[in-house]
């Protein structure tokens, strides 16, 4: 299969990509830089020069593929309302240009801010009127009833080497800004995580045997307790880790404070079952806990 991918020279991307060329498929990525396009043309993938916000480009690579797998959001959280809207109209570009072939078409979505404190599974569905700016899912899942196998992957916090680790990597960037790394109250609310190999299987899986309206979870660990991630910033950085109330976040966290402190665990228990799919890679604090995962 001939799969155009946007997002395809990121820390994900690069993993899907690979995964998918060594599957025997071909992989046609969106490369907004000449550095994106080398990295691309190393791991043996067509470049399509383009960017999100240019839809023709989106429009041309789409007609070119025989599925298509949208994995890159612009992570500003400043402008998060502003970027949902980037990702939303990509989407539909692309959306409409498979419409009515049948063809595969996964966006990404993310296993937080559903139903904060519910271990959120696949058949939970978003909430339309809860507001939340990045609307990938719901406009991806749209094309479902327009003759398109449109899926969405839900992310939880993707770790696995280059120093990311999803939210956890922005966590870090602050409390290196700060001098400390903060919890809110004792830290025992939870983030669902992931190692991208895993992720990137997971991918693949859904391309080749997922269904229209398919909601899947890459979700290698339910729950990782958020005191146990703060500890590992803290001997990361060797700096203090301190306790904040929920009423300090917005002070402490600027654009993240609405992810603090919020317990967001996930299964994917039907997801495993579904596509024969089992996590297998190392676990979130085993990873991000060795000497030098987060070098500057």
């Amino acid at each position: 299969m001939r799969v155009f991918m946007t997002g395809a020279a990121g820390f994900i991307g690069q993993a899907t990509t690979g995964e998918l060329i060594a599957n025997g498929h071909q992989v046609l990525g969106l490369a907004r830089s000449d550095a994106n396009a080398a990295v691309l043309e190393h791991l043996g993938a067509e470049v399509h020069r383009g960017s999100l916000e240019d839809l023709e480009s989106l429009k041309a690579g789409a007609a070119k593929a025989d599925g298509v797998i949208h994995l890159a959001f612009i992570h500003d959280f400043a402008k998060f309302a502003e970027n949902g809207q980037v990702d939303k109209r990509a989407i539909e570009a692309m959306g409409d240009t498979l419409e009515g072939t049948g063809k595969p078409f996964i966006v990404t979505s993310g296993t937080g801010l559903i139903e904060p404190g519910v271990v959120i599974t696949e058949n939970i569905r978003r909430d339309a009127s809860a507001h939340v700016p990045r609307v990938s899912e719901q406009a991806g899942l749209a094309y479902a009833s327009h003759g398109v196998r449109a899926m969405t992957v839900r992310l939880p916090q993707v770790h696995g080497a280059d120093g990311k680790a999803g939210l956890i990597t922005y966590l870090l960037e602050l409390a290196r800004q700060k001098g400390t790394a903060a919890r809110v109250g004792d830290g025992n609310e939870r983030w669902a995580a992931a190692h991208r190999l895993d992720v990137a299987r997971l991918y693949r899986l859904a391309l080749e045997k997922g269904t229209a309206d398919g909601i899947y979870h890459a979700v290698g660990e339910e729950g990782v307790p958020m005191h146990q991630i703060i500890d590992v910033i803290g001997r990361a950085l060797n700096i203090p880790v301190i306790s904040i109330a929920k009423e300090e976040a917005a002070d402490y966290y600027g654009p993240l404070a609405m992810f603090a402190g919020l317990d967001m665990p996930a299964s994917s228990a039907l997801t495993q079952k579904w596509l024969d799919w089992t996590p297998t890679q190392i676990g979130l604090i085993a990873d991000i806990g060795q000497p030098g995962y987060f070098a500057s």
